[in-house]
């Protein structure tokens, strides 16, 4: 295991700097491997240990590196030491390294490689709260909602992996204006009948209707507002029409999720919050925080200087509260009743403002848990549409990732014989959207591009799932190797080598992501592990090698395996085991 040797490395420094070796750790990283080239396995920054005050700050770094490594002895476990640019590096013994490292991929249960890590000691964990997907109710799930759903869904499964309590919601958009709109459009443009056969498809009729005859109609807007009054003055026919409304959705909801291989935890809304909003507003009255404009509206100065130059709305001149109003409300009572040490909301980067506006006013409320509150926000995906027109739902989205997955596989001469091609297609096509998103910073536009990401070859989703898939072959058609006795001493290739070492940075890749909440690192590790996988099936044959040899590789490509699914897990791709 990486840590062991990380752990030995900083024993070895703590002697001869006279430091405690926790102090040492963060210091030394597994050094990034390049194809046939042979690299040492750990560096340890001399920059970082000026900078922690372990070294002097004054003073030729390089000169103090090259002192330090000569000051270093070898022993049985780091075989080479020598000086970089900057950095100490360590060599460590081969067998060794093979030995420990694939040490518990013989056993069961060896699913937690690279979580039991030193380097996750600095984690503050306790319970986190994610908030993600939320989409609007009476709506059909639009695929601009496919990053929050699948980038929540990756945070949550990073956080559980590393050892945190975990709540997973989803926060409805059940509540505001629109369902004035649509309360009030249901009952012209609406049918009970229709309502039943699609749903979803019906509503978002009503709501294309409703909003056209609004924007000529003033009686419409009137209608509207009137139908809204009613539902926050809790009036029995349209709570009962909005409740509808609310079942319908969750319900249709929960199948897209099921497909993405999504669950949450906790189902809330908007609707929640609506007497604790009202509170909200009594409280920022009485702590003089609130201040009413010209035109009759509430607002909260959220300004630096606190000259009213920047200014939150909290109420509207009619009385009714906002969307914001009712987020302060909503983190108020998650933290009476989850008691979160922190909480993560993931929407799209239009919404930034928002939150930094709803974190200051917490703040300004006496709350100092705000600062523990953070926006994982994203950019949007370009041209994401299907054959069959402009307005993209995501279930269209995920039945043409099957479709054309399910197309690709039927023409390919690699596709295996199956039990459910449709199911495999489905999660291969799923997997493509997965890694297509992760592949680049979360803040970032891309353009979507259904030929590049349903490629077998090159960094996509269906790579890696074919990658894990013909692992899972290998290892079936070799069943009976799995127990024999392991010698370390037959994976001295370098292809061999370089998987070891790729994996000796698991944990700091996980640590990574964890720091930043940002899943391309590990969907770069998991690709350029395939790729590794990929040359040393063909200089390593399993098939036609000596029994030992044979058993040896076999462990090897076991790891990479594991590691490989465990790490598809964490992005939220279910790994299949053919294709």
């Amino acid at each position: 295991m990486a840590c062991f040797f990380r752990r030995r490395i900083a024993a070895k420094l703590g002697r001869t700097l006279q430091q405690p070796e926790e102090v040492l750790i963060p210091a030394l990283s597994a050094v990034p491997v390049f194809k046939k080239q042979q690299n040492p396995d750990f560096k340890l920054s001399v920059g970082l240990l000026r900078m922690n005050g372990i070294l002097p700050s004054s003073g030729d770094i390089q000169q103090q590196t090259e002192k330090l490594a000569t000051q270093l002895k070898q022993d049985s476990v780091v075989e080479n030491i020598s000086a970089g640019s900057g950095v100490v590096n360590f060599r460590i013994n081969r067998k060794l390294l093979i030995q420990k490292l694939l040490e518990p991929f013989g056993k069961e249960g060896n699913d937690k490689f690279g979580l039991n890590s030193e380097l996750f000691n600095s984690l503050k964990r306790g319970t986190t709260l994610v908030e993600y997907s939320s989409p609007n109710i009476a709506k059909k799930f639009h695929a601009g909602h496919l990053r929050s759903t699948i980038i929540g869904n990756f945070i949550a499964n990073l956080k559980q992996a590393l050892g945190y309590d975990v709540i997973r919601m989803n926060y409805l958009g059940d509540w505001g204006m629109q369902f004035g709109l649509l309360g009030a459009g249901f009952s012209q443009f609406g049918s009970q009948e229709k309502l039943k056969q699609n749903p979803l498809q019906h509503l978002f009729e009503v709501y294309v209707q409703v909003n056209k005859e609004a924007e000529q109609n003033e009686n419409m807007r009137l209608a509207a507002r009137d139908f809204f009054r009613q539902l926050e003055r809790r009036e029995s026919e349209a709570v009962s029409l909005w409740q509808q409304f609310r079942e319908i959705t969750v319900e249709e909801y929960q199948h897209v999720y099921k497909r993405l291989g999504v669950h949450f935890d906790i189902y809330s809304g908007e609707s929640f919050h609506q007497d604790r909003a009202q509170e909200v507003l009594q409280q920022l009255q009485t702590g003089g925080l609130l201040k009413t404009t010209e035109k009759g509206t509430g607002v909260v100065d959220v300004s630096p200087a606190g000259d009213m130059s920047n200014v939150c709305t909290v109420l509207r001149s009619d009385g009714t509260t906002l969307y914001i109003t009712r987020d302060i409300a909503a983190a108020i009572d998650r933290k009476e009743k989850y008691y979160f040490d922190e909480m993560i909301y993931v929407t799209d980067k239009s919404q930034a403002n928002h939150f930094q506006q709803l974190f200051q006013i917490l703040l300004k409320m006496g709350h100092p848990w705000a600062d523990r509150c953070l926006h994982v926000p994203f950019g949007l995906v370009q041209g994401m549409k299907t054959r069959t027109g402009d307005v993209v739902f995501l279930e269209d989205v995920l039945d043409e990732a099957r479709a054309r997955m399910l197309h690709n596989m039927s023409q390919s001469k690699t596709t295996k014989e199956m039990d459910n091609p449709e199911d495999t297609a489905e999660k291969v096509g799923i997997s493509a959207l997965i890694v297509q998103d992760f592949k680049g910073p979360l803040f970032s536009d891309y353009k979507f591009d259904w030929d590049r990401i349903l490629q077998a070859q090159g960094d996509t989703g269906v790579f890696l799932q074919y990658s894990h898939a013909r692992l899972c072959s290998l290892i079936r058609r070799n069943e009976e190797l799995k127990g024999a006795t392991f010698d370390p001493s037959l994976l001295l290739e370098q292809s061999s080598i370089t998987i070891v070492q790729h994996l000796l940075r698991y944990d700091e890749v996980l640590y990574q992501s964890a720091q930043d909440l940002q899943p391309k690192h590990l969907v770069n590790f998991l690709l350029k592990l395939c790729h590794l996988i990929a040359s040393a099936h063909r200089e390593l044959p399993v098939k036609g090698s000596p029994e030992e040899v044979a058993q040896a590789r076999i462990r090897l490509f076991a790891g990479a395996c594991s590691v490989l699914a465990g790490g598809m897990r964490i992005l939220g791709i279910i790994p299949v085991e053919k294709m």
